[in-house]
Protein backbone atom coordinates (compact mmCIF):
# COMPACT_ATOMS: atom_id res chain seq x y z
CA UNK A 1 0.00 0.00 0.00
CA UNK A 2 1.34 3.51 -1.13
CA UNK A 3 1.08 6.59 1.74
CA UNK A 4 -1.24 8.81 0.82
CA UNK A 5 0.09 12.30 0.38
CA UNK A 6 -1.59 15.74 0.50
CA UNK A 7 -3.05 17.08 -2.44
CA UNK A 8 -0.56 19.62 -4.74
CA UNK A 9 -2.85 22.39 -4.06
CA UNK A 10 -2.79 22.16 -0.57
CA UNK A 11 1.43 22.74 -0.69
CA UNK A 12 0.56 25.82 -3.21
CA UNK A 13 -2.42 27.20 -0.74
CA UNK A 14 0.12 26.88 2.76
CA UNK A 15 2.80 28.53 0.53
CA UNK A 16 1.01 31.38 -0.70
CA UNK A 17 -0.40 31.63 2.53
CA UNK A 18 2.97 32.20 4.01
CA UNK A 19 4.45 34.37 1.62
CA UNK A 20 1.60 36.54 2.26
CA UNK A 21 2.31 36.90 6.24
CA UNK A 22 3.33 40.04 7.16
CA UNK A 23 6.41 38.33 8.00
CA UNK A 24 7.06 37.19 4.45
CA UNK A 25 5.72 40.51 2.55
CA UNK A 26 6.73 40.77 -0.80
CA UNK A 27 7.83 37.09 -0.96
CA UNK A 28 10.77 38.44 1.44
CA UNK A 29 11.78 37.71 4.88
CA UNK A 30 11.27 41.17 6.73
CA UNK A 31 14.28 41.84 9.61
CA UNK A 32 12.71 42.99 12.57
CA UNK A 33 12.89 46.74 13.69
CA UNK A 34 14.09 46.56 16.94
CA UNK A 35 17.74 46.91 17.25
CA UNK A 36 19.38 44.32 19.11
CA UNK A 37 22.21 44.96 21.10
CA UNK A 38 23.54 41.35 21.26
CA UNK A 39 24.24 41.68 17.86
CA UNK A 40 25.89 45.16 18.50
CA UNK A 41 28.12 43.75 20.51
CA UNK A 42 29.56 41.61 17.96
CA UNK A 43 30.09 44.83 15.66
CA UNK A 44 31.67 46.51 18.60
CA UNK A 45 34.29 44.00 18.00
CA UNK A 46 35.89 45.82 15.18
CA UNK A 47 36.10 49.20 17.55
CA UNK A 48 38.21 47.30 19.97
CA UNK A 49 41.45 47.78 17.53
CA UNK A 50 41.16 51.50 18.65
CA UNK A 51 38.28 51.87 21.71
CA UNK A 52 37.70 50.45 24.96
CA UNK A 53 34.73 50.93 27.40
CA UNK A 54 36.38 52.19 30.22
CA UNK A 55 39.40 53.85 29.50
CA UNK A 56 40.97 55.44 26.64
CA UNK A 57 42.86 53.67 23.99
CA UNK A 58 43.94 54.97 20.18
CA UNK A 59 40.81 56.40 20.11
CA UNK A 60 38.33 57.53 23.07
CA UNK A 61 36.42 55.68 26.19
CA UNK A 62 32.59 54.65 25.03
CA UNK A 63 31.66 55.03 29.10
CA UNK A 64 29.58 57.76 29.14
CA UNK A 65 28.91 58.28 25.21
CA UNK A 66 25.43 59.67 25.04
CA UNK A 67 24.64 63.13 26.07
CA UNK A 68 28.43 63.69 25.99
CA UNK A 69 29.62 66.42 23.69
CA UNK A 70 32.22 65.40 21.32
CA UNK A 71 35.79 65.92 22.14
CA UNK A 72 35.50 66.50 25.74
CA UNK A 73 37.01 63.41 27.65
CA UNK A 74 39.45 65.02 29.67
CA UNK A 75 43.10 64.32 28.76
CA UNK A 76 42.28 62.90 25.11
CA UNK A 77 44.19 64.30 22.37
CA UNK A 78 41.25 65.01 20.11
CA UNK A 79 41.53 66.38 16.71
CA UNK A 80 40.54 70.28 16.51
CA UNK A 81 37.94 69.33 14.02
CA UNK A 82 36.78 66.89 16.70
CA UNK A 83 36.60 69.75 19.64
CA UNK A 84 35.18 71.52 17.11
CA UNK A 85 31.97 69.53 15.56
CA UNK A 86 29.55 70.88 17.62
CA UNK A 87 28.27 67.38 18.53
CA UNK A 88 26.23 66.29 21.82
CA UNK A 89 26.37 62.14 21.28
CA UNK A 90 23.12 60.84 20.40
CA UNK A 91 21.13 57.81 18.07
CA UNK A 92 20.93 60.50 15.41
CA UNK A 93 24.32 62.01 15.50
CA UNK A 94 26.17 58.54 16.32
CA UNK A 95 24.50 57.00 13.28
CA UNK A 96 25.15 60.00 10.75
CA UNK A 97 29.13 59.65 12.13
CA UNK A 98 29.43 56.27 12.32
CA UNK A 99 27.86 55.71 8.43
CA UNK A 100 31.16 57.88 7.48
CA UNK A 101 33.33 59.11 10.06
CA UNK A 102 35.64 61.57 7.74
CA UNK A 103 32.22 62.86 6.26
CA UNK A 104 30.75 63.64 9.11
CA UNK A 105 33.35 65.15 10.78
CA UNK A 106 35.95 66.15 8.37
CA UNK A 107 39.95 66.54 9.60
CA UNK A 108 39.01 63.99 12.45
CA UNK A 109 41.84 61.71 12.85
CA UNK A 110 39.39 58.30 12.90
CA UNK A 111 40.79 56.91 10.26
CA UNK A 112 37.69 54.15 10.13
CA UNK A 113 35.45 53.81 7.82
CA UNK A 114 32.73 53.07 9.14
CA UNK A 115 29.65 50.85 9.34
CA UNK A 116 27.73 51.15 6.07
CA UNK A 117 24.86 49.03 7.03
CA UNK A 118 22.31 50.76 8.88
CA UNK A 119 20.83 47.44 10.68
CA UNK A 120 24.88 47.05 12.27
CA UNK A 121 24.85 50.78 13.11
CA UNK A 122 21.37 50.76 15.01
CA UNK A 123 22.56 47.25 16.76
CA UNK A 124 26.18 48.98 17.48
CA UNK A 125 23.96 51.96 18.92
CA UNK A 126 21.79 49.89 20.92
CA UNK A 127 24.98 47.80 22.72
CA UNK A 128 26.93 51.76 22.88
CA UNK A 129 23.46 52.65 24.90
CA UNK A 130 23.55 49.55 26.95
CA UNK A 131 27.13 49.19 27.74
CA UNK A 132 26.80 53.06 29.08
CA UNK A 133 24.41 52.07 31.65
CA UNK A 134 26.51 48.92 32.63
CA UNK A 135 28.33 48.56 35.95
CA UNK A 136 31.28 48.54 34.52
CA UNK A 137 30.99 51.87 33.61
CA UNK A 138 29.06 53.34 36.30
CA UNK A 139 32.28 52.66 38.54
Amino acid sequence: MTPRHPHPLLWVALGWALVGSPAFADGVQKVPSRADSVRGEQVYGRCQACHALTYDRVGPRHCGLFGRRAGSVPGFAYSPAMKNSGITWDEKTLDRFLRSPLAAVPGSTMTYDGVPDPRERADLIAYLRLAGASKECRQ
